[in-house]
């Protein structure tokens, strides 16, 4: 009778401190410390990675990430540390220079891409619930090198799934500072907002590797296009990627919003990385917001699909 009762009051039930949710749907399970999988009907959706940065493993640690299941619900999609540039962690978000203050005052330059002279750590779940869809929201705290907090961020994450099966991944961050002033910087390779694919791109399926764009459509498998050599890399709406993990093609669509700051500038690789990145200034009195979303599927998608997903998002 407990049981049927405590489903009956699902998704997300506290009882005695301790989480409890519905079989159906969405729910996330917590390995405490150091990540949460998002499941669906029991099955393995995106994970959320959160360990405490450690010096004695610094390059596994630095900072918080979500990676993507592939469909097998068992394999990753996204890439986490070691492999071609450690640094790509599935999707996140970070810039090479950041311009803050230490604890003694003095201006020094942080990188929370590759998190040389900071890194960032992940604070407190603000929300997390299941359901229909799944909604998580944290607290990640951005570190100069001796601790000082020189950025807040409250990162949420809205998944869902779309009619034809594919992820839909809702991302909202507010960077928020008490310090005078914080400089965000770096350039299309390594800052911003990105996504990266399995490591498995790079190690043997690059060359299979195409990108959708709004100018010029469909490419050739291999080729990229990247600012400032390509002009037209910049203030894009959005961007498709597709790439051949675990024997299947996946396609990620990377969808920009126009209150996001511009100009925008864009990067892709072979490799499965793709997104881009802006520069900015957050006060006390004036934080940034951001909104991106990735719907990501097995299969693919062509240029009117990716026109109409935008408009979607805009609306």
């Amino acid at each position: 009778m407990t049981k049927r009762i405590l489903f009956l009051l699902a998704p997300a039930l506290i009882i005695f401190g301790l989480p409890v949710f519905a079989e159906k749907g969405f729910q996330w399970k917590d390995d405490s410390g150091k990540h949460v999988d998002l499941l669906k009907d029991g099955k393995k959706i995106a994970r959320y990675v959160y360990e405490r940065m450690d010096p004695k493993d610094r390059e596994r640690t630095y900072k918080p990430f979500h990676h993507v299941y592939q469909s097998n619900g068992k394999d990753f999609l996204t890439k986490g540390p070691g492999g071609r540039y450690t640094h790509h962690r599935g999707i996140y978000f970070g810039f090479s220079k950041c311009s803050a203050q230490d604890k003694s005052g003095k201006k020094v330059s942080v990188d929370t891409w590759h998190c040389k002279r900071g890194y960032q750590t992940h604070e407190k779940f603000v929300t997390q619930e299941g359901g229909e869809k799944a909604i998580q929201k944290v607290e990640i705290a951005w570190r100069v090198d001796d601790g000082t907090i020189f950025a807040t961020e409250h990162r949420q994450l809205i998944f869902s799934h779309r009619g034809d099966g594919s992820l839909q991944v809702d991302f909202k961050s507010k960077l928020s500072t008490t310090q005078d002033k914080v400089g965000l910087d770096g350039d299309p390779q390594h800052a911003g907002f990105q996504f990266r694919a399995s490591n498995e791109v790079a190690a043997s399926t690059a060359k299979q590797t195409y990108y959708v764009r709004p100018n010029d459509g469909k490419d050739a498998e291999g080729s990229t296009k990247n600012w400032p050599g390509n002009k037209d890399m910049k203030d894009l709406l959005w961007k498709g990627q597709s790439v051949v993990v675990g024997g299947n093609r996946y396609f990620t669509v990377y969808l920009d919003h126009p209150s996001n700051p511009k100009p925008a500038f864009y990067s892709e690789r072979d490799y499965g990385r793709f997104g881009s990145y802006f520069k900015a200034q957050i006060t006390a009195e004036k934080p940034l917001a951001v909104k991106y979303r990735i719907i990501i599927k097995q299969g693919e998608r062509n240029k009117e699909e990716c026109v109409a997903l935008s408009k979607e998002f805009l609306k």
